[in-house]
């Protein structure tokens, strides 16, 4: 760093877009996709801790799931809302520290085993959070010490919506090179060797689904096996696009896109997935509602029972 540069005190988030026409369309977007986040995945933590029969593994994983993309989506969302409508991009340096740390802590605290849901005893289980929490946040100050110390003294535009490593890095005025390798190895290998025990933990699942005489209990976990893939796919799919293509390749617009999941589509579809597909969460969710507004749900329900009992014969509802 020369004498007469000046040390970037904040950042300035490009954004998803400076198109005026479809500001305000994906600002309403935004704001929808968040509050869902917060309801979908406030819901889960409350609907699992309220309710004794879903104090399972399965179901205490899916809580600790639920709390991790909502404070993820919280570091994010809420900043590009406001951004779009205020217009002021501008994020302080702790503010992008503390986006950064979030970021990295979510994406090493959210890859159980899928095995860990149905072998393991609670206490367990239980441990095994601590731990994924503790390497998290291990992981998450390491990366976040090593980037923030580097000088950021030249331009001070990051080309995404949020702080992230590779645009940090590439606005430092420091000698980034080796960081940037022990980046792309760190994070390889945490992608990797948890796709490899995600897969062999599949294959001892497989095992026992068919080893199972009951048809019914084994089209109910071929379901829960499909909806953790999905979400396992999603998420792992734009890690590798994100941190582990060569820099020549990287596009803006494709950068922000898979960025836009990672941060904002990936936690509400998480409980959407889980939510809709589960049985169990969706009756212990009208039980809830049922004990808070019994005489409006009394009411819809007899509506809906009048308008079967008045179709035709031939049209009745299934």
């Amino acid at each position: 760093m020369t004498s007469n540069s000046t040390e970037v005190t904040e950042f300035i988030l490009l954004g998803l877009t400076d198109d005026p026409n479809i500001q305000v369309p994906l600002l309403l977007l935004l704001l929808f996709i968040y509050l869902l986040t917060l309801a979908g995945n406030g819901a889960m933590m409350t609907i699992i801790h309220s309710d004794s029969h879903l104090h399972a593994l399965t179901y205490f994983f899916l809580s600790n799931l639920s709390f991790v993309d909502l404070g993820d989506s919280s570091a994010v969302a809420p900043k590009m809302v406001a951004a779009l409508q205020s217009g002021n991009k501008v994020i302080s340096y702790n503010g992008c520290a503390a986006q950064f740390f979030v970021g990295f802590a979510r994406s090493s605290s959210t890859s159980w085993p899928a095995w860990s849901m149905t072998t393991m005893q609670l206490s367990v289980c239980a441990l095994l959070a601590i731990g994924s929490y503790i390497c998290g946040f291990l992981n998450a100050s390491i990366h976040t010490a090593d980037t923030f110390r580097f000088s950021f003294c030249g331009s001070n535009v990051i080309t995404l919506f949020f702080c992230n490593i590779p645009p940090l890095l590439a606005l430092s005025c420091s000698n980034t090179r080796i960081s940037k390798l022990v980046v792309f190895f760190v994070i390889g290998f945490n992608v990797f060797s948890t796709l490899l025990v995600i897969l062999i933990s599949y294959l001892f699942i497989y095992i026992a689904i068919q080893r199972m005489s009951s048809a019914k209990g084994q089209k109910k976990d071929f379901s829960t096996c499909a909806s953790h893939l999905t979400t396992v796919s999603i998420f792992h799919g734009t890690v590798i696009f994100l941190y582990l293509q060569p820099p020549s390749s990287q596009s803006m617009d494709m950068d922000k896109t898979a960025s836009l999941f990672y941060t904002v589509v990936i936690p509400v579809l998480n409980s959407l997935i889980y939510s809709l597909r589960n049985q169990e969460v969706k009756n212990t969710l009208w039980k809830i509602l049922n004990k808070l507004y019994p005489q409006s749900l009394s009411v819809s329900r007899r509506q809906a029972g009048n308008q079967r009992r008045n179709l035709p014969s031939g049209k009745m509802s299934s």
